[in-house]
């Protein structure tokens, strides 16, 4: 927020008392165990100061090669109830030791979904534990698709118009893919997809992916979406899975896509944008009491795995098309998954670095 003395411009006036007045709570805080990978730990509020201490802030993880090659930003958590994409932006963090160039990765995109349940169901749960090693509990939120109301400063409108036209439901001005590339002085959710984008500009971002879930009939399920400008690299990553026994589908980013992560961070920066889909039954309203854990078909520990193979899969693909390389070791491949669970992956509370 630009001063001049201690005068603030009449928009960053507006932004300030929205900071520190509607915003009044803080930014929720998770059992995240930085491995030995990490160089740098941030705040989304870094690339927009008024998101500094409001629920919208969340922490920004750095893992840096120290040898040239260019930059990925991974990002979970755009909707708290679509979890196998936290728990691998997780594993990043805890486990991902870099090899050439870096990754930038934010577990929670939307750390002001996760305190709140939106109504969409009923029967799932506010948090869930993983046993890690020596028998420990490590326990993870279950939030929400939108941001919680009480942290937005005016209710949603009837219809929502997004900066570049795009036309949703009122109440989709709280939801992150609904709000890009966001405004520096609008709602907190709009704020917090605003320093998305700036950080992906600063950080000269060359690879983003937003993680996501569907349903388990959904026809996002197991698919990966691609901008127009990184389709190329996304069927050499299709290959790739296929190869390894991982069935994805692939989806063109269209231009009617307004508002969305992969359509805007496409044409706002220089990254090459993909979102990832997996089949998550606490996305599916005809299944009652669904295990978004355990489920016999659709595991946690299977769906994060397909989360981390699409990741690589595609940088794998873009260093072959030219991109400048992102490599790490440490990371379970999709076979790991299957074969170990999640436990294993993830540190334990005495086992920090």
């Amino acid at each position: 927020m630009k001063r001049t003395g201690l005068t603030l411009t009449a928009a960053a006036l507006m932004v300030f008392v929205m900071a520190v007045g509607v915003f009044a709570q803080t930014p929720a805080f998770h059992d995240i165990r930085p491995g030995y990978g990490v160089t740098g730990i941030g705040w989304l509020s870094d690339y927009h100061p008024p998101l500094k201490g409001t629920p919208g802030d969340t922490r920004v993880y750095f893992l840096d090669s120290g040898v040239p090659g260019g930059t990925a930003y991974v990002q979970g958590g755009t909707h708290g109830n679509e979890i196998a994409g936290q728990m691998a932006a997780i594993i990043l963090v805890e486990r991902a030791i870099p090899t050439a160039g870096r990754l930038i990765v934010v577990p929670y995109g939307n750390n002001a979904n996760i305190d709140y349940n939106d109504g969409y169901r009923d029967d799932v749960p506010s948090s869930f534990t993983i046993e890690v090693e020596g028998g420990l509990q490590r326990e993870f939120r279950y939030g929400s698709r939108r941001t919680n109301p009480a942290y937005e400063s005016q209710p949603d409108p009837e219809v929502y118009v997004t900066p570049d036209g795009g036309v949703h439901e009122g109440e989709e001005i709280r939801n992150l893919n609904r709000v890009h590339p966001g405004k520096p002085d609008g709602t907190l959710t709009e704020q917090i997809a605003y320093a998305i984008r700036r950080l992906l500009i600063e950080e000269n971002v060359d690879v983003a992916f937003d993680l996501h879930e569907a349903g388990v009939t959904s026809r996002l399920a197991n698919t990966l979406v691609a901008h127009p400008k990184g389709m190329d690299a996304a069927v050499f990553a299709i290959l790739d899975l296929s190869a390894q026994g991982i069935h994805i589908n692939l989806e063109p980013s269209r231009e009617e896509f307004r508002g969305l992560s992969h359509r805007e961070w496409g044409d706002h920066t220089q990254a090459l944008s993909f979102l990832t889909e997996t089949a998550n039954p606490g996305q599916s309203p005809d299944i009652v009491n669904p295990d978004v854990i355990n489920d016999p078909v659709n595991p946690l520990h299977d769906r994060v795995g397909r989360q981390l193979a699409m990741v690589r899969a595609v940088l794998d693909a873009t260093a072959l098309l030219g991109v400048p390389p992102v490599t790490y070791d440490g990371v379970p491949t999709y076979a790991d998954l299957v074969r170990d669970g999640l436990s294993p992956w993830l540190n334990a509370p005495t086992a920090l670095p």
